[in-house]
C-alpha cells in the first residue's frame, strides 16, 4: 500500500462514512436505471457459467447477491478496502440467505492477496474509478484469473454526444452533488464521483489498458446514451 496511503485511506473513509445511505443514494441518482445495467452486466457473464467469482469493489454487497442470483455459481468472494460498506453488504447476504455462497474479504485491489489463476470471473461494478492505480489493479485482476478466464467490468461513463453530454454534465455537477448530500449528509462524497467519472478512461480508451494489462478478446457496450459501459475481456 505504502505510496498509496493517502488517497487509498481518503476513499476508504469516504464510503466508510456513508456506506448507510449508499445503495439508496445510488438507486435514486440514477433514477433505478442501474438496476438494468448491473442485470445486463452479469447476463453478459451467463455462457461462461462461472462457478469462482472474485467481486473487486464489492460496496455493500449488491452486484454479488444478484451475481449470486442470477449465475448460480459455488462462491463469490466480494473484496473492498471499507468494512463499513462490507458490514452492510454481511447483513444484506444474511437476510438473503446466501452466506454459503457470498463472503467478504478486506483487501487492497491493487495488491491482492489470492493466488494466482484462482477464480473463473472477475467482476468490477462501479468501482474502479475508485483505484488509486488503475493498470496496477487490472494487472492483479488478470493474475487471479484462470487461464481464459473473464473480467466483467462496468463502469460510469460520460455521454460522447449531444445533448445527453451537456445534460449529464449539468446533472452530475449540479443535481448530483446536491441529492448526494441532502441523503449522506457527505460533502464530499458526491462532488467526488464526478470528478472520478470524467478522470475513468472512456468506452474505447480502456480497450488498449485492457490489453497491455493481459487481456484479449476485448469488447465494450455503452448502456443508456452512454451512462454507462460495460467492458468484457478474457485472460
Amino acid at each position: 500500500m505504502g505510496r498509496h496511503a493517502p488517497k487509498r485511506s481518503q476513499v476508504e473513509a469516504m464510503f466508510n462514512n456513508i456506506a448507510p445511505t449508499y445503495d439508496r443514494l445510488n438507486h435514486t441518482l440514477s433514477l433505478g436505471i442501474d438496476r438494468r445495467w448491473r442485470r445486463a452486466a452479469i447476463d453478459a457473464l451467463k455462457p461462461f457459467a462461472p462457478q469462482t467469482i472474485l467481486d473487486i469493489a464489492t460496496g455493500t454487497g449488491d452486484f454479488a447477491i444478484l451475481a449470486a442470483r442470477r449465475l448460480k455459481p459455488d462462491s463469490i468472494i466480494g473484496v473492498d478496502i471499507s468494512e463499513g460498506m462490507m458490514d452492510v453488504g454481511r447483513e444484506k447476504v444474511k437476510q438473503e440467505d446466501l452466506d454459503n455462497t457470498i463472503s467478504f474479504k478486506k483487501d487492497d485491489c491493487t495488491a491482492l492477496t489470492f493466488d494466482s489463476d484462482s477464480f473463473d470471473a472477475v467482476t468490477v461494478a462501479y468501482g474502479a474509478r475508485n483505484f488509486e492505480d488503475l493498470e496496477a489493479g487490472l494487472r492483479e485482476m488478470c493474475r487471479v484469473l484462470h487461464p481464459g478466464g473473464h473480467l466483467m467490468l462496468v463502469e460510469l461513463t460520460t455521454p460522447p454526444r449531444f445533448p445527453m453530454k451537456q445534460l449529464f454534465a449539468f446533472y452530475s455537477h449540479t443535481v448530483m452533488p446536491f441529492i448526494g448530500r441532502l441523503i449522506s449528509h457527505d460533502d464530499s462524497a458526491y462532488t467526488y464521483l464526478p470528478r472520478s467519472m470524467e478522470a475513468f478512461p472512456q468506452a474505447e480508451q480502456l480497450v488498449p489498458t485492457l490489453k497491455k494489462c493481459g487481456f484479449s478478446n476485448v469488447q465494450f457496450k455503452r448502456f443508456t446514451f452512454g451512462l454507462s459501459t460495460m467492458y468484457l475481456a478474457t485472460k
